[in-house]
């Protein structure tokens, strides 16, 4: 067991190191990962999902009742803001209507999961920052599919009902089943727990090397056009989102979760629903696998910028 620990605190530590490393693998030699498919995404989805389940408590609801006027800012911000930048950088770039839906179907889906971990690095409010996740997960089923219409619905033909099933079954039923395991049985958790972040890296390494491996050739000839627009949502989402904090005059800690959870999607499920829901657009995927990659590293360079600005006060 002291050994998975060890292994846990590597894989922790350097997480943005090794998924670029894996997507750069799957990029280059894309038959050196061709044994994961792009079918196991939503079992790997399922997977991140539970983890983040079993790391829940009841007291992590608490801020949703004790605070709610911040985690109301803060979901509003997370579905107003990263939506709308998402579809005003499809139109300034003139995205392909495949490449379109995978950079909106990002910006309409809830916060990441890393993102508690980036506000705690950042000195931020760990609080809020887990009931904004937690919040903007269970209001996902129906934004997600809804916003999504509202944004792409013109272009390409959007099933929201459809869409809001998938994300019931790969977000919402594992992590009600992880917070019902932690809950009846919490020793059984805390034996698992300390090694989630190997089992949850792992799964979104396996994502993102089956979805960039599948579409290698077609990312090589539009990567950079992709990277650029993933890179702009995302700081762009930091920036508004810390802005809207200050505009409101919240404290510095709760502008900077509020920024680290607004620029942090949950882009894993952005490619499985790409993939289940827009399979007749391969390239929908590719947004949502470099975001996967992009907000890792750029989460860790904000959070330890955060960090230092907080010392300095």
């Amino acid at each position: 067991m002291n050994v998975l620990k060890k292994i846990t605190a590597f894989v922790s530590r350097y997480m943005a190191i090794i998924v670029i490393l894996v997507a750069a693998l799957a990029l280059f030699v894309p038959s050196s990962v061709s044994f994961l498919k792009t079918s196991y995404v939503n079992p790997l989805l399922g997977i991140v999902m539970f983890g983040m389940g079993l790391t829940l408590k009841p007291g992590d609801f608490k801020v949703v009742f004790s605070r709610p006027k911040d985690v109301i800012i803060g979901c509003c911000a997370q579905f107003a803001i990263m939506p709308l930048i998402a579809f005003v950088l499809t139109k300034i770039f003139n995205l392909s209507p495949e490449l379109a839906i995978g950079v909106i179907l990002v910006g309409t889906c809830p916060g990441g999961t890393s993102s508690n971990v980036m506000t705690y690095l950042s000195k931020g409010d760990v609080a809020l920052s887990v009931g904004m996740t937690a919040c903007s997960t269970i209001l996902a089923p129906f934004l997600t599919p809804a916003l999504t219409y509202l944004y792409a619905g013109q272009t390409v033909d959007v099933n929201m009902m459809s869409m809001f099933v998938s994300i019931v079954q790969v977000v919402i039923l594992p992590i009600v089943l992880g917070f019902l395991i932690n809950h009846f049985f919490p020793k059984l958790t805390e034996a698992v727990v300390e090694i989630l972040p190997l089992i949850s890296t792992l799964a979104i390494v396996a994502i993102v090397a089956a979805v960039v491996s599948a579409n290698s050739a077609k990312i090589m000839t539009s990567g950079v056009l992709i990277v650029a627009v993933v890179v702009l949502h995302n700081v762009i989402g930091y920036l508004l989102g810390y802005f809207v904090g200050k505009g409101l005059k919240l404290d510095e800690t709760k502008c900077r979760a509020i920024s680290i959870e607004v620029g942090m999607q949950n882009s894993g499920l952005a490619t499985s629903l790409a993939a289940v829901h827009f399979a007749q657009y391969p390239l929908a995927t590719i947004p949502g696998a470099v975001f996967s990659v992009w907000h890792n590293v750029s989460g860790a360079i904000l959070a330890n910028f955060y960090a230092r600005t907080a010392e300095k006060k």
